[in-house]
């Protein structure tokens, strides 16, 4: 388990809380939860209820639409929030290719989170804007 040092330094380097001051990003640190997934270990299910929103900060994941690989997650990527935002379950699994550490918000926490860390906010907008253009680009 990493000390809150630690999480502040790996939130500091991730472009979603790149904005944030340091004394900020402690405060983010206490807010988050540290959760650990082994290799193969379904983190999130398709069709079930989705739990919250995670932000990878080790490891690698794979998304996966009904059994078929769609992506892969890093460092840096986050999941888990379109399911927070829409009320609705997950429409895809996520597993842990390798191990992962991740930090965890849970789901009723998303809102208030975002509205009280506006460029967070912002941030989290840009990726999936560029999300929303990738997919678009890869129809056409």
């Amino acid at each position: 388990m990493a000390t809150q040092e630690q999480i502040v330094d790996a939130l500091a380097s991730l472009t979603l809380f790149a904005d944030l001051t340091r004394p900020e990003l402690e405060g983010v640190a206490h807010t988050l939860e540290e959760q650990y997934y082994t290799k193969d270990e379904r983190i999130l299910r398709q069709g079930l209820t989705g739990s919250g929103f995670f932000i990878i900060l080790e490891g690698e994941a794979a998304v996966r639409i009904n059994g078929k690989n769609a992506i892969s997650l890093e460092r840096g990527d986050f999941f888990g929030e379109i399911s927070i935002l829409l009320g609705e379950s997950p429409v895809a699994d996520v597993v842990a290719v390798r191990p992962m550490r991740c930090l965890f918000l849970a789901g009723p926490q998303v809102e208030p989170f975002m509205v009280a860390h506006p460029k967070v906010l912002y941030r989290f907008l840009q990726a999936e804007a560029r999300k929303l253009r990738d997919a678009s680009r890869s129809r056409t």
